[in-house]
């Protein structure tokens, strides 16, 4: 996949429509941000100035947009200076939005089957392609599974939906892929009651499981999350012969490809390559990046 998106980044005083507090210093933040809106597309990113008095962005993963309404909306944790710096802002408050940026996930016609796995701050990534799904594949069926091991940010609720291979005691859901009628299903280690208690790999397993070989042919993995996450999500992928398409997370400074602070080794066709994952990514296959 090649990445054709570096000459559409935008940079905006967006209005702060949304600032929605939750658990364990997690935010649901959205913005006006007209042009960002009018072309983002899952698995990219924004680069957001968390204080007009620091001049270092954070990225975000774009978890929901409305091109024709001019909002992005984005899901992050506060967990150091910059991002508490941006918890503090208030509804009518303007931040400096810069994007959408980086490479997309890739939706094929030929895998109609699509498992998406998020976890923690990966999960936003997962929801904004579901919805892309929704609204614009109808040809792709997606299952959706999540994981965390903070409390989710969302309430959770028991889906009405069955999943083939997974457990009825395994019964939560995110209640907005459920409005729009797409499977999903919780995973965590901390004994929360209706999630499954292991790692989101173990309950992808399930699923595959209980799939014959002329189904399994069908899928493809979408997922964002932490890289041991992504590493177990790409074994998983590999066990299952089936293609896989993972959203790397790395620090980053300019994140328009400039200071290479975000590399990663990758392997191509050509042998092993140091790519960027502001512009080249973040969205990779998998297999190139775990061996």
């Amino acid at each position: 996949m090649q990445s054709n998106y570096r000459n559409a980044i935008f940079i905006e005083d967006a209005k702060i429509l949304v600032q929605q507090a939750f658990e364990e210093e997690q935010y649901v933040l959205r913005v006006h941000a007209p042009k960002c809106a009018e072309t983002a597309k899952p698995g990219q990113f924004s680069h957001i100035q968390c204080d007009p008095q620091r001049l270092m962005r954070r990225p975000l993963s774009i978890m929901r947009v409305s091109a024709s309404e001019g909002w992005v909306e984005f899901l992050y944790k506060a967990v150091g200076e910059g991002t508490s710096l941006l918890a503090q802002r208030k509804v009518g408050e303007s931040v400096s939005v810069m994007g959408p940026i980086g490479r997309p996930f890739e939706l094929s016609t030929a895998k109609p089957k699509a498992l998406l796995l998020g976890g923690g701050v990966g999960i936003p990534p997962m929801i904004c392609l579901s919805e892309q799904i929704k609204e614009h594949d109808d040809s792709i069926t997606p299952t959706v599974f999540m994981g965390s091991e903070v409390p989710f940010p969302f309430k959770r609720e028991s889906s009405a939906i069955s999943i083939n291979g997974i457990k009825g005691e395994v019964s939560d859901c995110l209640p907005l892929l459920e409005e729009w009628g797409i499977p999903s299903r919780l995973a965590s280690l901390q004994g929360y009651s209706g999630v499954y208690q292991g790692y989101i790999t173990d309950l992808a397993r399930d699923w595959l499981n209980a799939l014959s070989k002329e189904e399994r042919e069908e899928v493809e993995i979408y997922s964002c999350g932490p890289t041991p996450m992504l590493k177990a999500v790409a074994a998983l992928a590999k066990e299952f012969d089936v293609p896989c398409q993972v959203s790397l997370e790395e620090y980053m400074a300019c994140a328009v490809g400039g200071c290479a602070g975000c590399v990663v080794k990758v392997t191509t066709d050509e042998g092993e390559a140091m790519k960027r994952v502001c512009v080249d990514g973040p969205v990779f296959e998998a297999y190139t990046v775990f061996a």
